[in-house]
C-alpha cells in the first residue's frame, strides 16, 4: 500500500501541523527569524508577533497574557510545574506531592523524582475500573503538608475525562497547587481555567494540529514557581532560553483554530468513534476501557483477549494502519499499560490493548477499511497464539 492510502489512526500520539499554520510559521523561520528579546526593530518585530501569540493562547484559557509561559513540550511544561510549585511549597514546610496513578510518565516520573532526589513523599490517588480518580481518598490526604496535586484532564491512553472542576473546588482555599495536565484535553474539551479551578495548566502543540517542540503553561497569578532551566530572563524569570517564535505564532494559530471548531470536531469525531467502537463490538473477546461517556471524543481504546498488542500493531501497520496500543512514550515496552493495570485490567489482558484515535483526515470510507482488516487479523493472530501455547 503506497503512502497516501495509508489510514492514520494515533491522533492521541501526535497530530499533523494543518496547513494553515504551516503557512503562518513560515515567515517566521526565515524572514522574521530575529531574536525577540533585542531592542532594534528587526527584534521587535519578533517580541510584537511573540506577544500577538501570547494573547491568543490567554484568550483561550481565559486568562492574562502575564500568565502564559512557552515551553519546548508538554513534558517541559509539567515538570516546570511541578517540581517548580513544589519547591516553593517545601519553604512553607510542605513536602507532599499527590499524583493519579494514571498520570502520562512525565508527571509520574516528574513525582518520583521530587521523593528520590529532594525528599518529598509521593501520593498516589488510585482510580476506578473506568479510570476516574478516587476524589474520596484525595480529601482524605488534604492536609497542611500537601503541596501540589497533579490530575490529567484527560487520559491520553483509555481517554478518560476527569472531574477537573470538582477537584478545584476540593482544593480551594487548602494551600496546596493544583496542576493539570491538559495535554490531551486541548482541542476537544474547555481550557477556560477559571471554570477549571487549577492553578496551572500545560498544553502540547502537536497535540491539536501545530509544530512538535513547543507547549505553553498556565501560572496563576500569585502562585510561584522554581525555574528548572537557568540562564537568561525570558518568560518573565520562569523559562529561561530564547523562545522560538516561530513555533510559538504556530502553537497560538493551531489552538485558535482547534477551539474555534472544536464543537464541530467533536461531533464529527465522536460519529467516528461510534462506528469504530460498534464493529468492535462485534468481534468475540474485545473489551472497551476507559468511562463509556466521559472520554474524549476520538478515543477508543480496547483490550483484545487472546494476543499481543506488538503483534497487532505490526500487523495492522502491513495492512495499512498506523495504530498504537497506548501512550507513544512507552510503545517500545512489553509491559503492560500502566493505566490499564491501575484500573484493574488483568495483565494477560492488557497485553493486548488497542489504541485507535481519530482526527481531521479520517472518514467513514477508512473506518470500514480498518474494521474490515481487524477481524481476521485478530482471528489470525488467535490462531497462531493457540498453536503456540
Amino acid at each position: 500500500m503506497n503512502e497516501s492510502s495509508r489510514v492514520y489512526l494515533d491522533h492521541a500520539s501526535t497530530t499533523p501541523v494543518s496547513t494553515t499554520v504551516l503557512d503562518v510559521m513560515l515567515p517566521y523561520f526565515a524572514d522574521y527569524g530575529y531574536n525577540p528579546s533585542g531592542l532594534y526593530e528587526e527584534s521587535q518585530t519578533s517580541r510584537r508577533a511573540l506577544e500577538e501569540a501570547r494573547g491568543k493562547v490567554a484568550a483561550v484559557f481565559n486568562c492574562s497574557t502575564d500568565e502564559i509561559v512557552f515551553t519546548g513540550s508538554g513534558s517541559e511544561g509539567a515538570n516546570l510545574a511541578i517540581k517548580g510549585a513544589a519547591m516553593v511549597q517545601r519553604q512553607i514546610g510542605r513536602n507532599v506531592v499527590a499524583v493519579s496513578a494514571i498520570e502520562h510518565h512525565c508527571v509520574l516520573h516528574a513525582a518520583e523524582y521530587l521523593q528520590a532526589q529532594h525528599g518529598f513523599q509521593m501520593r498516589v490517588i488510585p482510580v476506578d475500573r473506568y479510570g476516574v480518580v478516587d476524589l474520596d481518598f484525595l480529601e482524605s490526604i488534604v492536609d497542611d503538608s500537601l503541596a501540589v496535586v497533579s490530575v490529567q484532564y484527560a487520559n491520553n491512553e483509555v481517554g478518560t475525562v476527569q472531574p477537573i472542576a470538582e477537584i478545584g473546588r476540593l482544593l480551594d482555599d487548602t494551600g496546596a497547587v493544583f496542576h493539570s495536565d491538559a495535554v490531551q484535553a486541548a482541542g476537544a474539551l474547555s481550557l477556560d481555567v477559571y471554570e477549571l479551578g487549577v492553578d496551572l495548566l500545560s498544553i502540547a502543540a502537536h497535540k491539536f494540529y501545530g509544530p512538535k517542540g513547543v507547549g505553553a503553561l498556565y501560572v496563576r497569578e500569585g502562585s510561584r514557581i522554581v525555574p528548572q532551566i537557568q540562564g537568561g530572563s525570558q518568560e518573565r524569570n520562569r523559562r529561561a532560553g530564547t523562545e522560538n517564535v516561530a513555533l510559538i505564532v504556530g502553537l497560538a494559530a493551531a489552538l485558535t483554530e482547534a477551539h474555534a471548531n472544536r464543537e464541530a470536531e467533536n461531533r464529527r469525531n465522536g460519529e467516528l468513534s461510534t462506528r469504530i467502537r460498534a464493529g468492535l463490538a462485534a468481534i468475540d473477546g474485545v473489551y472497551l476501557n476507559g468511562h463509556p461517556e466521559k472520554r474524549l471524543p476520538n478515543n477508543t481504546n480496547v483490550c483484545v483477549e487472546g494476543i499481543n498488542a506488538e503483534s497487532l500493531i505490526l500487523q495492522l501497520d502491513r495492512a495499512g494502519i498506523a495504530a498504537s496500543s497506548g501512550s507513544a512514550c512507552t510503545s517500545a515496552s512489553l509491559e503492560p499499560s500502566h493505566v490499564l493495570l491501575a484500573m484493574g485490567v488483568p495483565p494477560d489482558l492488557a497485553r493486548g490493548s488497542l489504541r485507535i484515535s481519530v482526527g481531521r483526515a479520517n472518514d467513514e470510507s477508512q473506518i470500514d477499511f480498518s474494521l474490515a482488516a481487524l477481524a481476521p487479523i485478530i482471528s489470525k493472530l488467535r490462531r497462531k497464539t493457540a498453536v503456540v501455547g
